[in-house]
């Protein structure tokens, strides 16, 4: 199970980027490894330098990836420090060796929940129990949004905090989440929207949740919202009465850091730590501070729930959230496979594929109880090919999606948007007949448009009928696609562009199972 959630999560630092609040680096910097949410600090770290002379480079991963790099030896390679949401999944590894960790700020994972929805269920005058919240998803009382617990912080905290509850807030065990499976369900079934990260989670929330209740995210994330002037009444904030789980982000030295790092991360981490600019965080970024005395908003009797006490419990626990607890998802994938994808281009879209059949070990591949759809297209759309991942033994049916991958041949010319309307028919008898899945279009293509409808016909037909409200596109941009066309696209349906040009596109399919 450990092989597979490392592999799983290995594409996430490559997918996060890397991001250097001062391009001077060189002399001076602190190049970190770091949660990619931590990119609001970005003028925080501008600031830090500006006084103290230290440059910090961050590159994004998960906490869970991270972690697994720190335990490899893999982050020592190019890093001086780690900083993630919370550091107690990197204790549970007893023969890593860091050093000084420094608490920086704070944020709890709790609910954020319409006005309505909290008066109707009396949350606005009393804390709910994390199993009462299940139960009212259960009934369909209360729906959300959450992120994907393999590609986000808060996912992953919330998926752990809220299993942590249901056990009555007793460690878990292999025996505990199979205790509990049924209360998961109940508080999955009512999950509506997910996401790969927090932000984009918010922004859907923005625009296709009128129909969801609320959101399960970090407090940060919805005072941000709430802030942002883009709902019609501000987000109830809910803390749950039997406890949460709180990133507290401390900026940790590995063991490895030279003199000269721990000298800068000595600077950099009493700069973060001053009253005024512990204000400043919290003005910034809507976490607590942690320096006393300098306030912080939000209740302060919130009861920390505990972390599992074993790396195979938390493996199996994300493990299960996918192949038994949460709504399954459906997926079409419209595939260019025209001439111009001949050679190296069709060998990397075979690879991108094959490596979601699990052929790389990957907790990314497609998950039981999955529908894919394969749709090739080149002068026209190819008949479809559906395939259904069973709840049990998935092995066969998944060597027959790799099959299907391996065979695909390139030819002819390139209809993408005869191909897309096609998706979206099939789509939308696949979600009358079985509405309660996760559904999303990933259109890979690697040129212009040559044959059938152009961009603006397809926007015609979408608007009069063809669209399947809450089915996005995922555009993959390849080769020569067209990127303003593809990011329009992705726009009009809800979805987000993803960009193989700089990096594989296995890495990018992989990327985008975090919205699926």
């Amino acid at each position: 199970m450990r092989k597979a959630l490392i592999t799983a999560l290995a594409a996430l630092l490559l997918a996060g980027g890397c991001s250097t609040p001062d391009s001077s680096g060189g002399e001076g910097a602190l190049r970190i490894l770091a949660g990619s949410e931590l990119a609001d600090l970005a003028p925080i770290l501008r600031e830090a330098r500006a006084e103290t002379g230290v440059s910090v480079e961050l590159d994004y991963t998960g906490t869970i990836e991270g972690v697994e790099q720190v335990v490899s030896g893999q982050a020592a390679r190019g890093h001086d420090a780690v900083w993630f949401s919370s550091n107690r999944y990197l204790e549970l590894h007893q023969n890593v060796r860091t050093g000084t960790a420094t608490p920086v700020m704070s944020s709890p994972v709790v609910l954020g929940v319409r006005p309505e929805a909290a008066r109707r269920l009396g949350w606005d005058s009393a804390r709910p129990t994390w199993k009462q919240v299940a139960e009212a998803a259960a009934r369909r009382e209360f729906t959300y949004g959450m992120t994907d617990p393999a590609s986000s912080n808060s996912g992953f905290s919330a998926l752990v905090g809220v299993s942590i509850a249901l056990n009555g807030g007793s460690d878990l065990d292999p025996a505990g989440i199979e205790k509990i499976s049924g209360d998961l369900r109940k508080f999955f079934s009512a999950q509506l929207l997910t996401a790969g990260s927090s932000g984009w989670l918010s922004e859907s929330f923005v625009r296709n949740g009128a129909e969801v209740d609320g959101l399960v995210n970090y407090e940060s994330v919805l005072r941000s919202l709430n802030a942002s002037g883009q709902l019609a009444e501000p987000l109830v904030l809910v803390y749950p009465a039997d406890g949460v789980a709180t990133a507290d982000y401390p900026l940790t030295l590995l063991g490895s850091a030279s003199q000269e790092a721990r000298e800068r991360y000595g600077k950099l981490t009493a700069y973060l730590l001053k009253p005024e600019v512990q204000q400043r965080i919290a003005q910034v970024t809507h976490r607590r501070p942690v320096t006393a005395g300098t306030g912080g908003a939000g209740p302060s009797d919130l009861k920390e729930l505990p972390f599992p006490g074993a790396p195979d419990t938390v493996d199996r626990l994300v493990a299960a959230f996918f192949d038994r607890l949460r709504r399954p998802s459906r997926t079409v994938y419209v595939l260019d496979v025209s001439g111009s994808m001949r050679g190296n281009r069709l060998d990397d879209l075979k690879t991108a594929l094959v490596s979601l059949t699990g052929a790389d070990d990957g907790f990314h591949r497609f998950h039981n109880r999955e529908e894919v759809t394969m749709l090739p297209f080149s002068g026209k759309p190819q008949q479809p090919r559906r395939f259904t991942v069973p709840d049990d033994m998935p092995g066969p049916v998944l060597q027959q999606i790799q099959q299907f991958s391996e065979g695909l041949n390139a030819g002819g010319g390139t209809a993408i948007y005869d191909s897309l309307a096609a998706a979206y028919e099939a789509t939308k008898q696949q979600v009358a007949d079985d509405p309660d899945r996760f559904t999303s279009i990933v259109l890979m293509s690697d040129g212009e448009n040559t044959q059938g409808m152009d961009y603006s016909d397809f926007v015609s037909r979408y608007r009069d009928g063809l669209a399947v409200p809450g089915v996005p596109v995922f555009p993959v941009l390849f080769g020569e696609a067209e990127e303003d066309e593809m990011n329009d696209l992705a726009s009009l349906t809800g979805g987000r562009a993803f960009d193989a040009r700089k990096q594989s596109l296995a890495t990018v399919f992989k990327e985008i199972r975090g919205y699926q």
